[in-house]
C-alpha cells in the first residue's frame, strides 16, 4: 500500500467512528469508493438504516464505482443476514480492487468475503499491521460476542498516584471532590457512548448515588444499559437510578425476583434477574451470558475495590483503563481492588498520555 492508500483508509476509519453508538449489535464500518485519486462515494453503517457501509458508498458512487478501488475497514460480507451479501454488491458494481481494514472474526464471514472476490477477478489487498489493529479496536466488542456470546469488558478507574479510588472526605458535609478533571470525565463519557452497558455493584451506588448515564450529547440507537450488581437487593427505591429507569436498568441478585423488595423495584422500572450467588458476590460469568443474550457487545465496568477485584480474579475482563490523576490520598481510602490478585502477564501493554487535563492513560489488554 502506498501513501494514497493509507490515507484513503485513514478516513473510511473516520467515517466508521461516525457510526460508534448507532450499529450495535453490528460491527462500526466505513467505506470510501475511489476513482483516479477521487472520492466518488463514502459512507458508513447505521443499524436502523439497515444498509451496510459498502452499500451506502456504492449508492453515493452509481456507476462512477466502475473500475474504482474501494476502502473497507471490515471485510465485506459474504452471507445474506438482515441484507444481501456485499460481496455481490461490489462485483455488481465493478469495483476492481479492494482494500481491507481488517479481517472480520465473525466465523460466519473469516474469509469468505476476501476469497469470493479474489476468485471473481478482484485485486483484495489487507491495510498495514497499525490500520489493522485501530480497525480490529473499533469492534473489539463484536468480535468477542460473536466468538463466545459473551460482550467485551472495559475496566476503567480514576486512581490518585497512590492508588486509591477516592480522596479523603473533608468538610461539614463529608463531600468527596473528584479525582479526576473535567476533561478526564469528559473522556469517560466517551467511552459510555461506545459501550452498550455500563456495569457496576452496589458498594458504589449506595456510596456514590450515581445517575450511570452517557452524557456525552452524541447519538445512540439505544440506550446505555445501566446494570447493578446487588446480591442482597439492597437497591434503594429512591436512588437515582431507580427514579430515572425507563427501561434501562438491569439489577442482577441472589434474591428471588418475587420477594416483596423486588416487585417493589419493578413497579419503579428496573428489572430484576437472578443469577448464582456464593459469599455474597454474583457469578459474574452468568452476568455476561445473559447480557450476551441480550445483544449487549461491549461493557463498560465502573465500579469500586470489591467488584474490581472479583472481576480481576474472574478472568472476565480484557482491557484495563485507568485514568491516574496527580493527587495523593495519603491514606487507604478506597483501594483499586480488594480480594487478593494473583499476579498476571499483560498481554499487552501501552502508557498514553492524552492529554486529558493533567491525567495520563495507562491501558492494559488482559487478553488477546
Amino acid at each position: 500500500m502506498d501513501e494514497h492508500d493509507i490515507r484513503f483508509m485513514q478516513h473510511a476509519l473516520s467515517l466508521a467512528r461516525r457510526g460508534i453508538g448507532l450499529t450495535s449489535p453490528n460491527p462500526t464500518v466505513g467505506c470510501v469508493i475511489v476513482r483516479e485519486g477521487e472520492i466518488v462515494g463514502e459512507g458508513f453503517h447505521e443499524y436502523e438504516k439497515r444498509d451496510h457501509a459498502e452499500i451506502v458508498a456504492l449508492k453515493a458512487a452509481g456507476e462512477k464505482a466502475r473500475g474504482a478501488t474501494m476502502y473497507v475497514t471490515l471485510e465485506p460480507c459474504n452471507h445474506t443476514g438482515r441484507t444481501g451479501p456485499c460481496t455481490e454488491a461490489i462485483l455488481s458494481a465493478g469495483i476492481s480492487r479492494v482494500v481491507i481494514g481488517a479481517e472480520d472474526l465473525n466465523p460466519r464471514v473469516k474469509g469468505e468475503g476476501s476469497e469470493r472476490l479474489r476468485e471473481s477477478g478482484v485485486q483484495v489487498d489487507f491495510a498495514p499491521a497499525d490500520l489493522c489493529q485501530t480497525a480490529r479496536e473499533l469492534n473489539e466488542g463484536f468480535f468477542r460476542w460473536c466468538a463466545t456470546g459473551k460482550p467485551f469488558v472495559a475496566l476503567k478507574s480514576a486512581l490518585t498516584l497512590d492508588g486509591q479510588l477516592a480522596l479523603p472526605a473533608s468538610g461539614k458535609k463529608e463531600k468527596r471532590e473528584w479525582v479526576t478533571s473535567e476533561e478526564a470525565r469528559a473522556e469517560v463519557h466517551r467511552m459510555r457512548h461506545s459501550s452498550d452497558a455500563l456495569l457496576t455493584g452496589i458498594g458504589t451506588v449506595l456510596a456514590d448515588d450515581p445517575l450511570l448515564t452517557d452524557r456525552s450529547g452524541l447519538p445512540r440507537r439505544r440506550k446505555l444499559l445501566r446494570v447493578v450488581l446487588d446480591a442482597k437487593l439492597r437497591l434503594p427505591a429512591t436512588s437515582k437510578l431507580v427514579r430515572s429507569a425507563s427501561g434501562d436498568l438491569l439489577v442482577f441478585t441472589a434474591a428471588p425476583p418475587s420477594s416483596p423488595r423486588a416487585q417493589k423495584l419493578q413497579k419503579t422500572g428496573a428489572e430484576i434477574v437472578r443469577v448464582p450467588g456464593l459469599r455474597g458476590l454474583l457469578d459474574l460469568k452468568s452476568v455476561l451470558r445473559e447480557l450476551g443474550r441480550r445483544e449487549i457487545l461491549h461493557v463498560l465496568l465502573e465500579s469500586g475495590p470489591t467488584l474490581n477485584g472479583a472481576a480481576l480474579r474472574a478472568g472476565i475482563v480484557d482491557k484495563l483503563v485507568l485514568f491516574y490523576s496527580p493527587k495523593l490520598a495519603g491514606s487507604a481510602t478506597v483501594p483499586f481492588a480488594k480480594g487478593g490478585l494473583s499476579p498476571r502477564k499483560i498481554a499487552n501493554y501501552e502508557t498514553r498520555n492524552l492529554e486529558f487535563g493533567p491525567e495520563f492513560v495507562v491501558e492494559a489488554r488482559l487478553k488477546d
